[in-house]
């Protein structure tokens, strides 16, 4: 089952659909269904077997970005009409993540000293919503500066796709270009996206290979570490408490959110 061709293409899809929500990383989706060990493999591995691993990836890749382009512009209706009720979706989503790399974290027993470098990850989370709104901006008329920003954007989502516990959306929200670029995949602004699907590429493989080996050596010294800056990072997405007259709305998106994601992580076998 693990290897059917319909099963990898709706598990793209839910990883490509994730990538949207501020908070969720792609690469604790992929654990969530369980193939994050075969996709960082295919990436650190790729010239060892192109035509494999570039087969796996197409399969993956295709099927993520059909779920990213299919739901971009949902999603930015939503933000539009309901943007705290939809924060509040996105923090319970974050939060429904953290039971699988806590499981991942724990397969030994728990080192105080790792208790410790959860808590510097969630400082490290803490400290960049800390950073001046409209640092990063995109201006549009700089073209040089905005490719480079776009591009650094995409190696940073590449990490996301990488990295557990990073999230591509959160860092987009925290450079300021994240509605921008939900408007740009509805738009299929290919001057825009370029940059950053280029970024993308050139970030997934300079450092898969690198992280695939320092989460061998040492899984949870880098699990606590994800775990803790996810939780600083809830910080970055909290909108605030809400209206009276949003309260119940905003209770029941947290709840869907975070049921969302531990049904999903719970039927990793789909």
């Amino acid at each position: 089952m693990k290897n059917h061709l319909f099963v990898r293409l709706m598990k793209g899809f839910i990883i490509g659909a994730s990538m949207l929500i501020p908070g969720v990383s792609g690469g604790t989706m992929a654990i969530i269904l369980g193939i994050y060990d075969e996709l960082i493999h295919s990436v650190s591995c790729f010239r060892e077997n192109i035509r494999e691993n570039l087969k796996l990836l197409m399969e993956y890749g295709v099927s993520g970005a059909i779920g990213v382009l299919l739901l971009a512009g949902p999603m930015l209706k939503a933000l539009t009409a309901f943007r705290q009720p939809m924060m509040f979706f996105f923090m319970g989503a974050i939060l429904g993540s953290l039971p699988p790399l806590y499981k991942k974290a724990t397969i030994s027993h728990l080192k105080f000293s790792n208790i410790i470098v959860a808590f510097i990850g969630g400082i490290s989370g803490v400290m960049l919503t800390l950073l001046p709104e409209g640092l990063f901006v995109y201006n549009s008329e700089n073209i040089l500066h905005s490719y480079l920003i776009l591009f650094c954007a995409g190696v940073v989502v590449a990490i996301a796709l990488v990295l557990p516990g990073i999230s591509g959306s959160y860092v987009l929200l925290m450079m300021g270009i994240y509605d921008t670029t939900l408007w740009a995949l509805k738009s299929a602004d290919l001057y825009f996206l370029t940059p950053i699907a280029v970024g993308a590429l050139a970030g997934t493989f300079f450092t898969a290979e690198l992280l695939e080996k320092e989460m061998k050596r040492h899984p949870q010294f880098t699990y606590m570490l994800i775990i803790g800056f996810m939780l600083g990072s809830l910080l970055q997405v909290f909108p605030g408490i809400p209206t009276a007259s949003n309260f119940l709305l905003c209770s029941i998106t947290f709840c869907v959110g975070l049921c969302v994601i531990l049904f999903i992580g719970r039927k990793n076998r789909i």
